[in-house]
């Protein structure tokens, strides 16, 4: 049950990230998710074997739907993509260095018109899953999720189209 929850929930994230491809064509998203699916064949068949490692297995899976994306956009040269992993820094989960970071890929980004920011596994990042989920920790998480939003619309050029994407 809770694999074909995962496998409905990439489905829709892949959807939902290659829109502008599939035209939100559930049957070409399935295609692409095939697609990077097939490429981690051989994580997939540790994960059936040992299913401690299924966490393992979603975060190659967004990574590998991260760098298909980047190639995506690259042969845009229009189109401007920028990708933060929040969880490459012990402290990309304080407004802080999160900003710093949102703020770099936004410079990065501002020469185009049509732009996507990418961010991902900020949410492990506030919210370790070895460490207790407080309401305290969760309101940090929405407190720096509204930030990052704010500081997007504010600082993305005027006039521009920036899309925002949590992962």
């Amino acid at each position: 049950m809770t694999q074909d929850r995962d496998e409905l929930r990439r489905l829709h994230f892949i959807n939902a990230l290659f829109a502008h491809v599939t035209g939100k064509d559930l049957y070409l998203a399935k295609q692409i998710q095939s697609a990077i699916a097939f490429s981690l064949s051989e994580l997939e068949a540790q994960v059936e074997a040992d299913p401690g490692l299924a966490e393992r297995y979603s975060e190659e899976f967004n990574a590998s739907a991260a760098r298909l994306l980047d190639r995506l956009y690259s042969a845009l040269p229009r189109h401007g993509f920028f990708h933060w992993d929040a969880s490459k820094s012990l402290y990309s989960g304080t407004p802080l260095f999160a900003r710093a970071e949102v703020m770099a890929g936004l410079r990065h980004l501002a020469p185009f018109q049509e732009s996507t920011l990418l961010i991902t596994n900020l949410r492990p990042a506030v919210l370790p899953p070895e460490r207790r989920e407080t309401s305290r920790r969760k309101q940090e998480y929405t407190d720096l999720l509204t930030f990052l939003r704010e500081l997007t619309a504010a600082r993305s050029p005027a006039g521009g189209d920036t899309t925002l994407l949590f992962l």
